[in-house]
């Protein structure tokens, strides 16, 4: 097993915090990071992404989605059966699971859908005004003097 010291990106770099404590989290729990229930992400358009979860033997009541602290969490929690069943084999396990996916910034889940034992999860990255890149008007240097000189004048 290898660790990563990641204490000379902190030294070297301001406002990436955020960054390395994921990073952090993401080493750590790579070791211990369950296989159950399998998943898909894919990318679905430009800023559209869409995660599919298995969840065989999940009824749509039985699974929670929540968005907190810029992560999406998946509990599946099985209701106890009122009968007694006797199974030969049981190979579709309910067994209860939470599964966490970090969001990056303005990434927000727009609606989840359980189908076919299949719970589909969409999201969307919208970037807000403030971020998008936006056109400079260019104007003549006496353009910019004369505005210049009103400023300190007012």
């Amino acid at each position: 097993m290898r660790t990563f010291d990641l204490a000379p990106l902190y030294r070297a770099t301001v406002g990436f915090d955020r960054i390395a404590d994921m990073m952090d989290r993401v080493l750590a729990a790579d070791v211990t990071q369950p296989t159950y229930p399998p998943y898909n992400i894919e990318k679905t358009g430009d800023d559209a992404y869409r995660i599919s979860i298995a969840v065989a033997g999940f009824g749509p009541d039985d699974l929670s989605v929540e968005v907190k602290d810029g992560a999406l969490a998946v509990t599946a929690r099985k209701a106890p059966e009122d009968g007694e069943k006797t199974y030969l084999h049981r190979g579709i396990a309910t067994r209860a699971f939470e599964r966490r996916f970090a969001l990056a910034d303005h990434v927000r889940v727009t609606g989840a859908a359980h189908e076919h034992g299949m719970l589909h999860i969409d999201l969307v990255r919208e970037t807000p005004e403030a971020l998008k890149p936006r056109r400079i008007e260019i104007g003549r240097p006496s353009d910019v003097q004369a505005k210049a000189v009103q400023t300190i004048e007012a």
